[in-house]
């Protein structure tokens, strides 16, 4: 039996934040505090859906939430739309100072540290606790920052390339361990230790969904009857739901969707879920495509809805992103028990889990004819796509599941601390 742990969490969001890494080291940090470890979390006030601090949270520097396993602080986290990269950066910057101010005054009362990148600064934030409390530190990295920003055109500027090269591998180094989500994202991580280093602090423990609570249901429900005809019985639909960000290249599912209105097939029907970026390019296509259906954010408890109503979902990362990134939708779609298309680079942790699974298709990144074909035939191919999605669900079952995870968590920090 495990003695109980004091653990410090440095995030950039928490529940009820709406970000996809919010809810992973949420419910991370609630399988640890089940299991009796006190926990403190540090993180920002809710502001992801809207890029502002939500309404109820607004008029305070910091806000205070105390548990009986621990608290949570949250401060203002100077929010600033994404294509703003210079307000952005100072907003990171900011947060980070305040976060990491208190970090360094509540470890003393940890036994470990461990910090969530994007962004970066907090695995700063994180060291400076760490090396005041004499504790361990885990640094979990969520995206490969900032190769995820330069492969996508966000991040242009050498000079500020150059800068947040050296700030990851100057955090990667002091690092304890470093946590990442695939072996690929491990193989890029290790490359950037010094040659003293020792590779194996580099540990892969993927995200997953609650197969409990993210169960197969009927495919016509109300989210479905909200898209009016398009959702139909007689219709296959073919679903994007996530962040329409710039890694997500949107372009091919308004290719598919012209492709399939030039032929005249109604039958086929796509929807984006979301909000993002690139939302009103899909607004643009969706006003003159009959079967393109844009439909914003969706509240977390209507998650079953969105992926049930799907009968396919795809997943989209541009080229050069499968060693930096995995989205985590993957698993949700599997344990649902729908089948999986996705654009992604060879060899990538998205293709791995598909091709284990039997639950999808792999088609290259960036490839509008590959892709639309590949719709073609999973679309006329109704018995395939059920097969497909009974054999995700049966991979998602028996995959490692939230408690796992967390286990593993514990583990890692037992041995650190030794």
């Amino acid at each position: 039996m495990m003695d109980p742990l004091r653990i410090l969490v440095l995030c950039p969001h928490y529940e009820p934040d709406t970000a996809p890494t919010g809810e992973v080291m949420t419910g991370i940090c609630e399988q640890w505090t089940t299991r009796g470890h006190r926990v403190e979390v540090i993180t920002s006030l809710p502001w992801y859906r809207d890029h502002a601090v939500a309404e109820g949270w607004s008029g305070r520097l910091i806000r205070t939430q105390r548990e009986s396993w621990g608290r949570i602080r949250r401060w203002h986290p100077f929010p600033a739309d994404k294509g703003r990269l210079a307000a952005r950066a100072a907003a990171f910057a900011g947060f980070t100072v305040l976060a990491g101010v208190d970090a360094v005054a509540a470890v003393g009362r940890c036994d470990v540290v461990i910090a969530m990148s994007p962004p970066l600064t907090l695995g700063a934030a994180g060291w400076a606790a760490a090396r005041r409390g004499r504790v361990p530190l885990v640094f979990n990295v969520q995206d490969v920052f900032p190769d995820a920003a330069v492969e996508t055109g966000v991040l242009r500027s050498p000079r500020a390339i150059a800068a947040a090269g050296r700030l990851e591998r100057w955090v990667y180094r002091r690092a304890d361990a470093v946590t990442v989500l695939s072996e690929g994202m491990a193989e890029n991580v290790r490359a950037k230790l010094d040659s003293g280093d020792d590779p194996q602090k580099v540990v892969v423990i993927p995200n997953t969904a609650d197969a409990d609570r993210i169960v197969p249901s009927d495919r016509y429900n109300s989210y479905r009857a909200d898209l009016g005809p398009g959702g139909d019985s007689d219709k296959t639909v073919v679903m994007y739901a996530g962040n329409l960000g710039h890694s997500q290249p949107l372009d091919l599912v308004v290719a598919a969707a012209e492709k399939f209105a030039d032929q005249g097939r109604t039958d086929v029907q796509f929807v984006v879920n979301g909000d993002g970026v690139a939302r009103s390019s899909v607004a643009a296509a969706a006003g003159r495509l009959d079967n393109l259906h844009l439909v914003g954010w969706q509240p977390p408890e209507r998650l079953g809805e969105v992926l049930a109503a799907a009968d396919l979902h795809v997943v989209l990362l541009r080229a050069g992103l499968g060693a930096s990134s995995v989205p985590s939708k993957v698993y949700s779609v599997l344990a649902a028990g729908r089948p999986v298309l996705a654009s992604v680079d060879r060899d990538s942790e998205v293709e791995r889990l598909l091709d284990e699974s039997k639950a999808g298709r792999t088609v290259g990144p960036d490839d509008v004819d590959s892709f639309c074909a590949a719709v073609a035939e999973m679309a006329d191919d109704p018995d395939g796509l059920a097969e497909m999605g009974r054999r995700g669900r049966a991979y998602a079952e028996q995959a490692a599941g939230p408690q796992q995870i967390a286990d593993r968590y514990l583990d890692l920090f037992q041995r650190l601390m030794r």
